[in-house]
């Protein structure tokens, strides 16, 4: 029987993420061929066959291209492929209802965390809402190894030759700062856009500085058919000042799809909104409104254009007969009004026609919604019956309630959490919350935010389930930067921004509990993890590398300060197996099992593990199965601890290759 693998131990392998998606559309152009590397045989393309399938639609090498570039692109599109020896570790102590929650908060950097995350939630987030750092012209926070350095970027460019000479004048020095930027967030957005289910939403946030650049690369990596709106917030009423002369009140929320079927879904009206429908009749409620003025579309559509001929004292209304006229694309009119009638038609702002809301077969067939009525002025003219729509209000392309949308809104809040200022600008939660509502989420969404920041998406995303029940997740991921040594973060005690984030979390947990006692089950709890070195020791090396003392790493290769809950977890990432499933654990023959999700993982750490260890991992009918080299004392034990799980489990032996794994 052919032993079972081993986990890969590294994040995902971002080339292979994209041969899987190929295959799946495209079999036909792969072929088999040994991998130099492990001699085993693996699928490849063959380019020739993907040609013919793809057709003219192919270039090797356009002189003249439409496509947005900067010095720095290749290396974070190669950077996105590469896989890491990380892990994320499990931070308990900072954790509120471990045991129980489905939330998770992630210290470190963004990229590498979309990196381990990947194989987990590949295909499984709804939204992601991120509000990446604007800007500034200074060095980036996210300073990855594909930024350059101002020479680098001169001599890419074509500024400098490799003897510092300067080959162009009249430079922008900031160029360099526009292309670290974008490579920074191209990276990230690549590695984000495969975690989106069929149907997800991205929102992005971002102000002047970089939205050209960044609609760019957001056309380039969602597709621009996908481009479902671009929002204007008006977070700051009171404007920012700018030497250029304009004070600067606002910013973006760029809207995409995972595909081209993605719609954005609508708000929930306010009170206002619904008062407006008084009337009722046996359908429900509805307001009178003027079908000239209100009804009509700009759209070219003639089965949509023809007169209404209104009583002048508004006794009654009909529609003439027509004649359609294929050649002009319009109706006829074969009848004149009567001499106490007048001619209506839709027009727009500026009193120009256009065509009525509904086509001829509807308006004949639903004379029972209009009736004749005058307008303001005294204008004979028909008024439709307007309908609440259950579903609420398409979302307006400017957000501008100042309650609600601005940035002040968003740091009051935080000053009445926290009793200080500890964040500048801090985004509004009712922004974020409706975000969220437009992103068409259902009550079981992922939602993830890898520009954590104060944390406001977790604190909205377990506002919105109070709200309506919902019993959504949050993944919030945050780089550990530190606070200023000056501000008044830091002299609290909050050494970095994660502090903050997750006290946020604490406290608004807390009291929307408190404001909403019926919600029981509302999960306001998180599970704290950090990113980190591998838990194994290299031992990639040659035998004359090797010195006596370091022969044990053969037996042993995990590192002396990881624990079993960082193994279990490092091979959750590395199956592919959610952060936020219920695990539990227990002691058979003194040797501790660890169940995720009643059987989706079932894990043994321990040294020398009998058969009655291994008849209780069985017995849970697992689905995954792992195993640690010292469990073993010989390679005989491990066959025979294999052969056990065939015979109790009915497995294969093709079964116990793809169901354990050993570390």
């Amino acid at each position: 029987m052919e032993r079972p693998e081993r986990l890969s131990l590294q994040s995902a392998d971002g080339a292979q993420l994209n041969l899987d998606a190929l295959y799946q559309i495209a079999p036909s152009c792969f072929t088999e061929a040994t991998d130099p590397k492990t001699g085993k045989i693996k699928r490849v393309v063959n380019f020739d066959v993907l040609r013919q399938l793809l057709g003219d639609d192919t270039v090797e090498d356009a002189t003249e291209a439409y496509e947005f570039n900067w010095v720095g692109k290749q290396e974070a599109r190669a950077e996105v492929l590469r896989p890491i020896n990380k892990t994320l570790r499990p931070v308990k102590e900072d954790s509120v209802n471990w045991d129980n929650t489905q939330n998770l908060y992630i210290e470190g950097d963004n990229l590498e965390v979309l990196k381990l995350l990947q194989k987990s939630y590949l295909g499984k987030v709804k939204m992601i809402y991120i509000d990446p750092p604007y800007n500034t012209g200074k060095n980036l926070i996210y300073k990855n190894d594909f930024s350059v350095s101002e020479k680098e970027f001169l001599l890419k460019s074509g500024v400098i030759d490799e003897y510092n000479n300067r080959l162009v004048t009249n430079t922008q020095a900031n160029g360099r700062f526009h292309s670290d930027w974008c490579s920074m967030i191209y990276s990230r957005l690549l590695v984000c856009r495969s975690m989106l289910t069929k149907g997800g939403i991205i929102c992005l946030t971002i102000d002047d500085s970089e939205i050209e650049n960044v609609t760019a690369i957001m056309n380039e990596v969602f597709g621009e058919v996908n481009h479902l709106a671009t929002i204007v917030v008006k977070n700051n009423p009171s404007g920012r000042s700018t030497t250029k002369g304009a004070s600067i009140s606002h910013e973006y929320a760029l809207f995409y799809g995972a595909d081209e079927d993605t719609t954005l879904g609508r708000l929930p009206r306010n009170d206002a909104q619904i008062a407006r429908y008084k009337e009722k009749d046996e359908i429900g409620a509805f307001e009178w409104v003027n079908f000239r003025k209100h009804g009509g579309y700009k759209e070219d559509a003639p089965s949509m254009y023809y007169p209404i001929y209104v009583k002048k004292d508004c006794s009654s209304f009909r529609i003439p007969k027509l004649e359609w006229n294929d050649v002009q694309k319009d109706y006829k009119v074969l009848e004149l009004p009567e001499s106490d009638e007048i001619i209506t038609l839709p027009i727009d702002e500026q009193g120009r026609p256009r065509r009525w809301k509904w086509g001829l077969d509807r308006a004949l067939s639903s004379k029972s919604e209009m009736m004749a009525k005058k307008d303001r002025s005294g204008e004979p003219t028909v008024y439709i019956k307007a309908r609440m729509n259950d579903e609420g209000m398409l979302p307006l392309t400017v957000w501008d309630d100042k309650q609600y949308s601005s940035t002040e809104y968003g740091a009051n809040l935080l000053k009445k959490m926290f009793n200080a200022s500890y964040f500048d600008y801090p985004k509004s939660l009712y922004a974020v919350i409706d975000s969220l509502k437009i992103g068409n989420l259902d009550k079981e969404s992922i939602v993830l935010d890898f520009f954590s920041g104060s944390a406001t998406t977790a604190h909205a995303t377990m506002q919105l389930n109070a709200e309506d029940g919902g019993n959504r997740k949050y993944i919030c991921v945050q780089i550990p930067e530190k606070t200023d040594s000056d501000s008044e973060a830091f002299k609290a005690g909050y050494k970095n921004i994660c502090e903050i984030g997750k006290e946020r979390i604490r406290r608004a947990g807390k009291k929307i509990k408190e404001e909403h006692p019926e919600a029981k089950d509302l999960d306001t709890g998180f599970r704290v993890f950090r990113v980190d070195e591998s838990n194994f020791e290299d031992v990639e090396r040659t035998p004359k590398e090797y010195n006596q003392g370091e022969l044990d790493l053969f037996l042993n290769n995990v590192k002396s300060d990881r624990n079993d809950l960082d193994l279990l977890f490092g091979c959750m990432l590395d199956w592919g197996v959610k952060l936020s499933l219920p695990m539990s654990s227990e002691k058979v023959d003194g040797k501790m099992i660890y169940t995720v999700n009643d059987g989706d993982l079932v894990a043994c750490f321990a040294d020398k593990v009998t058969d009655k260890v291994v008849k209780a991992m069985a017995d849970k009918q697992p689905l995954r199965v792992i195993f640690r080299d010292s469990c073993f004392e010989q390679d005989a034990d491990k066959i025979n601890i294999y052969e056990t799980f065939k015979q109790l489990l009915d497995w294969s032996d093709e079964n116990v290759k793809n169901n354990i794994r050993v570390i």
